[in-house]
């Protein structure tokens, strides 16, 4: 008897239906499973025959063939074991067909039969939504996660026979509903505030351009001015997620296995901060089966690179393709996967091997060609696709033990998002919605500057020998600032601010 259950597999961030089929014939024993089936599935053979002897049936002795279709999707993971199982089941009579087809099932079996948490359960209930399945059966400690997804029913199961018992109409499952008000998350709940960094007034203040235009930023300072304190707290004066953000986000890090039963959703805007040791897979994301990296788990939130010259300079280059398109490809000889990676880029490093290049502390030991071989281990075209390099000098004494009180996180988040409200006004109905993201084309609109302004920018340009990237660049920056006062125009001030945001530039450094 052939019995077919349905399941679903990840493909990039997208889910994808699959067909089970089981097959049980008169022949020598034998437990074949085709259809592109990764090593983990192969290995289900053995999870699923102890399973199923061990939740109290007998396996049969026969010629046993399992397709997973469509046959030209490589699939891999544990989470075929349950539904493999349950066609078996079927295919002995245990089970009946069509109290199965309207069920989506996924899990991974223990070999007492115990059903396993795994990878990737939202997107695979967003399939069992998009497909017209009454319910999706998961794991128990996937249950929470799969409730993200509106309108469909989520059951959840700790062992095989519990779910035997349902499906024959002699138990139940456990239904796990929608938490109330998940749309409304708040800010950032981590205890980092703005007003725990005593001066760095000009720092503080790109920071907020920084998270008003989505714009990338690039801190240089001497070991201990705060760079890496200013980057940890961009996030609580960045806007709450949006619905739609939180599920994006919170798909990436489920197929990623970040999740769990305590943690099931992203409800803040993700900080991921790689250590310089990162391969390239490792930060764009790859492997056999490709798997989203730190670009991607940054997506809606920011990366922050420590030591930005420690890192190998192949793997930085890797960052050009997502910072100008919001996604990265990895391409196979058979296919080629996207993973969306729309993030704000935060840099910080020294300004020389030494680390004290212009501190008045502290004297530099480095001669100019270390300074510029230390710089050069990040590539021009990675510098021009920074809009704010930003000069982070040392805090002095008297800022450190004065009594100043310093401005609030959620102080500077209200000027954010008043002119993140303008940016979404301006951009509505277009792919993007901050200044940071716009194009050429976008500039010429919406960045017109009168006469004045556009030879302050033209002077600047030839002095500091600007490319014409950053030329742009600094037309998105003075477009936030403007907008930060909720003027109309870009005004000669908001230009000349953005112009000094280039103050790294290539020949202004040495």
């Amino acid at each position: 008897m052939i019995s077919k259950i349905f399941t679903a597999t990840v493909s990039g961030i997208d889910g994808i239906k699959v067909d089970v089929e089981v097959d049980i014939s008169f022949g020598l024993p034998a437990f074949n499973i085709v259809g592109l089936p990764e090593a983990s599935i192969k290995e289900s053979k053995e999870r699923v025959r102890s399973a199923i002897r061990n939740a109290g049936f007998d396996f049969p002795n026969d010629r046993i063939t399992v397709n997973l279709a469509p046959a030209d999707v490589r699939k891999e993971g544990s989470s075929f074991d349950l539904p493999i199982a349950l066609g078996l089941l079927t295919s002995m009579g245990i089970l009946k067909q069509e109290t199965l087809r309207d069920y989506l099932f996924t899990g991974e079996l223990s070999l007492d039969g115990k059903i396993k948490g795994i990878k990737g359960i939202l997107p695979m209930a967003m399939l069992a939504h998009k497909e017209g399945f009454r319910s999706i059966v998961v794991p128990y400690e996937n249950g929470n996660e799969a409730t993200l997804v509106k309108h469909i029913k989520v059951l959840g199961s700790k062992h095989l026979l519990d779910l035997v018992h349902f499906l024959r109409g002699e138990g139940e499952l456990q239904e796990f509903v929608k938490t109330e008000g998940m749309e409304v998350l708040p800010p950032s709940g981590e205890d980092l505030d703005f007003a725990d960094i005593k001066g760095q007034s000009q720092a503080k203040r790109a920071l907020e351009i920084s998270a008003s235009g989505g714009h990338n930023l690039l801190m240089i300072g001497p070991p201990g001015s705060g760079k890496t304190m200013l980057a940890r707290r961009l996030p609580s004066i960045l806007p709450p997620l949006s619905y739609e953000e939180i599920i994006e986000t919170t798909r990436i890090h489920s197929i990623a296995g970040l999740l769990d039963s305590d943690r099931f959703i992203i409800k803040n805007r993700p900080f991921r901060a790689p250590h310089h040791s990162i391969s390239d897979a490792g930060l764009i994301g790859g492997g056999h089966i490709p798997k989203p990296g730190e670009v991607s788990l940054a997506h809606n939130g920011v990366l922050f690179l420590d030591e930005l010259p420690e890192f190998k300079r192949n793997v930085l280059d890797l960052l050009r393709q997502p910072i100008e398109d919001g996604f990265v490809t990895i391409s196979r000889a058979a296919h080629s996967i996207s993973f969306p990676a729309r993030f704000m880029l935060v840099a910080a490093m020294n300004p020389c091997p030494c680390g004290y290049f212009g501190d008045y502390r502290k004297s530099c030991l480095c001669n100019t060609s270390q300074i510029r071989k230390y710089r050069s281990r990040i590539s021009g075209p990675l510098f021009d696709r920074i809009d704010i390099h930003l000069e982070v000098p040392p805090i002095t004494v008297g800022e450190l033990s004065g009594e100043k009180e310093e401005e609030p996180s959620e102080r500077i988040r209200a000027r954010v998002m008043g002119a993140r409200e303008i940016q979404e006004m301006r951009f509505k109905g277009k792919s993007i919605h901050f200044n940071g993201h716009m194009t050429p084309r976008m500039i010429k609109k919406y960045c017109v500057i009168n006469d004045s302004g556009r030879l302050l920018l033209e002077k600047a340009v030839e002095r500091f020998g600007l490319s014409p990237r950053a030329y742009h660049r600094i037309l998105k920056v003075a477009r936030t600032i403007a907008d930060l006062e909720a003027k109309e125009t870009i005004e000669e001030e908001h230009l000349a601010e953005a112009i000094q945001y280039r103050a790294l530039d290539k020949r202004l450094i040495l």
